[in-house]
């Protein structure tokens, strides 16, 4: 008898959407609750079990917790790098605020595990550029890093103070073709295939030299599940481990994409987004996570181009169909 019990919180977000459907593959559809700030009403019927929860209400978290018998807790509710740079307060506020609610709820109602994660945007202008090291310099430029930077660092107090299993992952800038954008420094990456795929140009917020670590999103889950399944005494880092797995330019995106779609034309008018950017690393070195639980990446930059084509366009021909 499985009596595992998951709480997904912000499990409407980009990361929630996909890492739901794996959890639920696992551990069957009853075992994965959902819950995200969003109305009952707006949610798909396959979502269920979803309830609304406001994360900042930590009332409403604890209810859950206890009714649900919740045994494991993936808290992925942020507010991301660009949107929390037009309202500082509010993203440090439910960052760093709902983090502590979980952690706390988590060894009250002695949870077993804990996801939470972090963020390439942890690092800053005088982190390493290439190959930015696991103890690397920390120094975020964004609201939303400096959040993620203090959070690691509650993470690694509660597991050496209270014992709680917390961990957590660097992602770095996530690509995917089901959940939506939200509101971060590399959503480039995802928009540019919604553009190629309708035939539109595309006018790029980077510029065209601007290398960041990048992930598909099957990658992301992958590693989230390896991650948390992997026994406890291999987890040897305690704040969050860094993630890599693609490394690419605006330029080299539009190049490959443009070896499938050879009408397809990008411009290039870079915004505030740019500073944010340049203040991250080029290319991140995850030994860590190679060597303590064996994390290794499946896709390159043209399979995972391919597959976000061949995915966008089944999905845009959905409703005609229909």
């Amino acid at each position: 008898m499985n009596n595992t019990k998951i709480l997904v919180i912000g499990a409407c977000g980009q990361i929630g959407t996909e890492l739901l459907v794996a959890l639920r593959k696992k551990n069957g559809q009853e075992n994965v609750i959902a819950a995200d700030i969003r109305p009952q009403e707006s949610v798909a019927a396959d979502v269920a079990p979803y309830f609304t929860l406001d994360v900042m209400d930590t009332d409403a978290l604890e209810s859950l917790i206890v009714d649900l018998k919740i045994t494991q807790i993936y808290h992925l509710a942020a507010v991301l790098s660009a949107k929390g740079e037009n309202n500082p307060t509010l993203a440090w506020d439910l960052n760093m605020n709902s983090l502590l609610s979980v952690l706390e709820l988590s060894v009250k109602h002695k949870i077993e595990k804990v996801f939470w994660p972090s963020s390439i945007a942890v690092f800053g202008p005088d982190s390493q550029k290439n190959n930015c090291p696991q103890q690397g310099v920390m120094e975020p430029s964004t609201v939303y890093g400096i959040s993620k930077a203090a959070g690691e660092q509650w993470c690694k107090y509660y597991f050496e103070k209270y014992g709680l299993d917390v961990r957590s992952l660097r992602y770095p800038g996530l690509i995917s073709y089901t959940g939506a954008p939200g509101g971060g420094t590399t959503d480039y990456a995802v928009d540019i295939f919604h553009h190629a795929v309708k035939d539109e140009p595309y006018t790029c917020f980077l510029s065209e030299k601007t290398a960041l670590p990048m992930m598909f999103m099957p990658d992301a889950i992958d590693a989230t599940l390896q991650l948390m399944d992997a026994p406890q005494e291999s987890i040897k880092v305690r704040t969050a481990y860094n993630l890599n797995a693609l490394s690419f330019t605006p330029e080299e995106l539009e190049e490959e994409i443009k070896n499938l779609i050879p009408q397809f034309s990008v411009s290039y008018a870079p915004d505030f987004r740019q500073a944010i950017a340049d203040s991250w690393p080029a290319s991140i070195d995850d030994q860590a996570a190679r060597t303590d639980w064996g994390w290794k990446p499946g896709y390159d930059l043209k399979t995972m181009v391919k597959e976000m084509l061949d995915n966008l366009r089944v999905l845009q021909a959905e409703p005609e169909a229909q």
